[in-house]
């Protein structure tokens, strides 16, 4: 790996290309590397675990709108939209923002977490739908896929954007327009440009993860990969970027980031290295924010020796991140709300540690419904529940070797205190139970259940299973199609 130094330079430097942050990014992503074996099988796994997810939430609200949106922009050869009629095709920023939204509904899919946090698995859609708009192969699309998990996990290693409250898709939207420029074989000049213009463009406040969380923590992916692929044919047509967009006076890092005295180190494979960032992520195997899969196979073993009925407090000393965004220290009461949205529950380590405490599982619908939130014994132990910052889970968080876990104490009517800790989630690759492809695909037949039947789910894990061999003609096999989907139930201008 090679380390580049990123910090502000004032306009006067005229700071060559060579020397920007965005244009190694588009070096790498024209170094045609070959991918290794395991990354080639984590693609895979990576596909399987997008259209999992995305299949349990299409007939959810927001994923409806963004179907009908997209429906709405028919185009050839285009693109497949998950869950439409055979033969349907879409232009594909509208089929990368239908099928986008639909993977992030859930929060359900994958996650790399370090000095920012990330969703790399948003990349597939944009890239998928332009692989099928351009009759790209299995084989060019697995590359695509390889290089915007390295860029975007190479962002999250080096550049931390929230603790300036910039939302994490600002790292998505290069990534997507790096993994494009791969796919398509592009100049690097034409790549640069398309990265300029899609970090532009996808810089935005984590208001959308504060307070009452909305449907638009699905959609702010999507819209990542839909301008990203805007961007990249607009520089495929010769439109310039701001210049530089890391490293300028007036740029992301002077204004958004720690301002004009910043540095930051960015680590890339040099020329011919490997790329294996992807083996760095890991999936979840509840649906909910990753800083909570630990506690909830901690929760789940703590109940069998604590009597609910009993317990008169409930402390997590855990990591910064958790503390302050999913814990009591993000100072949101809509944390402790019966009648948040599932979006805000999603966020709340409190509900999630009750449900899990009370239920002994964890489910991406029934955990939940608002029925189960507004439960009298729910909303009483619930606001038992509190968290704190213990350096030692913070120093954790961020070593080399990351964990994400905590340790919860819980205390009874008699003073009396039982308390455990797990540092990783089960099913994280240093967990009790690390998913492997048998993993992903036993989510996959649980999450399509009573929305495709057992021969289509077979058809597209055939399908997938095969991807690095996919003929051009065969990608628009990648796809799913579902019977008795909603229709949108209000109109808008498109």
């Amino acid at each position: 790996m090679i380390p580049h130094e990123v910090r502000v330079h004032p306009s006067e430097d005229r700071l060559a290309r060579a020397d920007q942050l965005a244009w190694r990014l588009a070096e790498l992503a024209a170094d045609p590397v070959a991918p290794e074996p395991a990354v080639v099988d984590m693609v895979v796994n990576r596909l399987v675990d997008d259209v999992a997810v995305a299949t349990a939430s299409l007939a959810r609200h927001a994923p409806t709108t963004a179907r009908d949106q997209a429906l709405r922009h028919p185009a050839g050869p285009g693109a497949t939209v998950l869950g439409a009629a055979p033969g349907v095709r879409v232009s594909p920023e509208w089929a990368a923002w239908a099928n986008g939204t639909a993977v992030r509904e859930l929060d359900f899919h994958d996650t790399f977490l370090a000095a920012d946090y990330s969703h790399p698995g948003d990349t597939i859609p944009p890239l998928l739908a332009v692989a099928q708009q351009t009759g790209a192969s299995g084989e060019q699309l697995t590359r695509a896929i390889v290089t915007a998990y390295e860029v975007q996990v190479a962002l999250v290693r080096g550049i931390c954007l929230h603790s300036h409250r910039v939302d994490h898709v600002a790292h998505l939207g290069p990534a997507v327009a790096a993994g494009l420029g791969t796919l398509l074989d592009l100049d690097p000049q034409i790549t640069w440009a398309a990265i300029g213009q899609a970090l532009h463009t996808t810089t935005a406040t984590r208001q959308s993860r504060k307070g009452e969380i909305s449907s638009w923590k699905a959609f702010a992916p999507a819209f990542a990969g839909k301008v990203a692929i805007e961007a990249v044919d607009r520089a495929m047509r010769g439109e310039g970027a701001p210049n530089p967009i890391y490293e300028g006076e007036d740029g992301v890092i002077a204004w958004m980031l720690d301002g004009p005295k910043a540095a930051y180190t960015v680590s890339l494979p040099g020329p011919g290295e490997p790329r294996r960032a992807i083996l760095d992520t890991y999936t979840k195997e509840h649906s909910a924010e990753y800083q909570s899969q630990a506690l909830i196979d901690l929760a789940v073993r703590l109940r069998e020796s604590v009597d609910l009925d009993r317990v008169t407090d409930v402390l997590i000393e855990t990591s910064h991140h958790t503390h302050h965004v999913i814990g009591s220290g993000a100072n949101d009461p809509q944390k402790y709300d019966p009648e948040a949205s599932r979006e805000t529950l999603d966020h709340s380590i409190g509900y999630i540690l009750t449900v899990a405490l009370q239920d002994g599982r964890w489910h991406h619908e029934r955990s939940y419904a608002p029925e189960r939130a507004r439960r009298p014994d729910t909303v009483e132990l619930w606001r038992k529940v509190r968290t704190v910052e213990d350096p030692r889970w913070t120093e954790a968080y961020h070593h080399d070797v990351p964990e994400f876990g905590g340790r919860v104490v819980i205390t009874l009517d008699d003073g009396s205190r039982v308390a455990d800790e797990l540092a990783v989630a089960d099913a994280h690759p240093r967990g009790a139970r690390p998913f492997g492809r048998e993993q992903y695909v036993a989510k996959f037949r649980a999450l399509t259940e009573g929305v495709l039947d057992v021969a289509e789910q077979d058809r597209f894990l055939e399908v997938a299973g095969r991807l690095p061999e996919l003929a051009a003609t065969e990608l628009d096999q990648l796809t799913i199609t579902a019977a008795g989907l909603p229709a949108g139930d209000r109109e808008g201008i498109l």
